[in-house]
């Protein structure tokens, strides 16, 4: 056993080859799990926790996660932002039970403390007693029973909370690159169009890995290919902060360049000869200027921002145990958009989600791998495409962001 904060794990017995191997044991075992909640989610990172546009008003809440705690996000009466954890400081139940809304208190249905937006504890039942009998105590002091606050930045209206009341600023965090990338899809205001959620039977950072994975779209995701909306040989790379721990992988445009070498290899998707009965689904308007018509960025531990054509989104990653996590699809347009823009982003949405016609099968290849490795924790898988190193590269055939992933993670695991 290995000493690591307060609690013991299990020791890891990480490969010597480092970021390129990754020990199956990782995502099985739940020590490895609890001490994920302590390290990373209680620990100094900044996580997505909801949109601006989710809260225009004062009073307005949204309840989300940080890891598997229980977080709710607010906006109070002079419109700030705020974040505390959903758990009431007198015996700890779940405080607001709906997923959003608007109040300008939070009631505990147990003992009916109340709570304002800033989770301050405001009223206490019966403190006096019964006709002079029972009650809190004389020294019982409210302002020493608020809720757990969370630490919050807001970045172009994406809102951030840590647990640690020492993380670096939110832009040092995320780095010059992403900022520049979250900059680029939300360049004006925005406004929510709808949402998913999905439970997945698999450990969380095989999902994530799915995320910074960009050489299986072409292979796993035979809409990509079939209809040629991404190909490797299409222009594109990985791009990374200093770190590695956050990525953007991108493409541009759609391209007949270099087919050949999807027919040389006989891909399944290539020879398809399915065709869509309504192609307006793929229909769409250039609206960024870059040219990259599909961008899949990546923030550590758990945000996902994506533009598929003119489908953007915010996917939000929620472990919920060893083998168990929970996806959180928000989609969004800007404010200006059209009617036609709008009904354009609603109907490429089919793309994605849990039923999506390209994200489907990422919902269901992360348990194949968690079936896969259940009796061998001391075997490990192998990460190699595209080289060892973990760097920007301008090509996709290459797994440098997953070995990004890991570098980061063994630093705050310890390991």
């Amino acid at each position: 056993m290995s000493k690591l904060g307060t609690e013991t794990t299990e020791i890891i017995s990480w490969p010597e080859e480092g970021v390129t191997r990754v020990p199956y044991q990782v995502y099985m075992d739940p020590s490895v799990y609890e001490q994920e909640q302590l390290r990373i989610y209680r620990g100094p990172t900044w996580n997505f926790l909801a949109l601006e546009a989710e809260l225009p008003q004062s009073g307005d809440y949204k309840t989300t996660f940080v890891g598997d705690t229980p977080v709710v996000v607010t906006r109070d009466r002079d419109g700030e932002i705020r974040a505390f954890v959903n758990r009431c400081s007198h015996r700890g139940a779940t405080v607001c039970m709906d997923s959003c809304g608007n109040t300008k208190t939070f009631t505990c249905v147990y003992h009916a403390w109340a709570f304002d937006a800033k989770g301050d504890l405001k009223g206490v039942p019966f403190r006096s007693g019964v006709e002079g009998k029972g009650g809190m105590p004389e020294d019982f002091d409210t302002s020493k029973h608020a809720l757990h606050k969370l630490r919050i930045e807001t970045f172009c209206g994406v809102i951030f909370g840590s647990f640690d009341p020492h993380v670096m600023p939110l832009q040092e965090y995320l780095g010059e690159k992403m900022c520049g990338y979250i900059r680029r899809v939300f360049n004006r205001p925005v406004h929510v169009l709808g949402y998913n959620r999905q439970s997945m039977n698999n450990n969380w950072k095989i999902y994530f890995e799915n995320v910074k994975d960009s050489y299986h779209a072409s292979i796993l995701h035979t809409f990509f290919s079939t209809f040629g909306l991404n190909r490797l040989s299409q222009r594109g790379g990985i791009d990374m902060d200093d770190t590695g721990m956050h990525h953007v992988s991108y493409t541009y445009g759609s391209s007949n360049e270099n087919e050949d070498t999807y027919k040389q290899a006989n891909l399944r998707s290539f020879n398809s000869k399915y065709k869509l009965e309504d192609p307006t689904m793929l229909e769409g308007r250039k609206e960024f200027a870059d040219g990259i018509t599909l961008a899949i960025q990546s923030i550590f531990p758990g945000m996902v921002l994506q533009q598929i054509h003119n489908t953007l989104a915010v996917r939000q990653l929620l472990p919920k145990g060893p083998e168990k996590c929970e996806l959180h699809w928000t989609y969004f347009g800007y404010e200006d958009d059209d009617d036609q823009m709008t009904t354009m982003r609603m109907k490429q949405s089919n793309l994605v989600g849990p039923a999506g016609f390209v994200s489907l099968e990422d919902g269901g290849v992360g348990e194949l791998v968690q079936r896969g490795i259940v009796r061998d924790k001391d075997k490990s898988s192998f990460v190699e495409m595209g080289g060892k190193t973990v760097q920007s590269q301008e090509f996709r055939a290459t797994e440098t962001s997953i070995r990004g992933f890991w570098k980061r993670y063994r630093e705050l695991m310890g390991y």
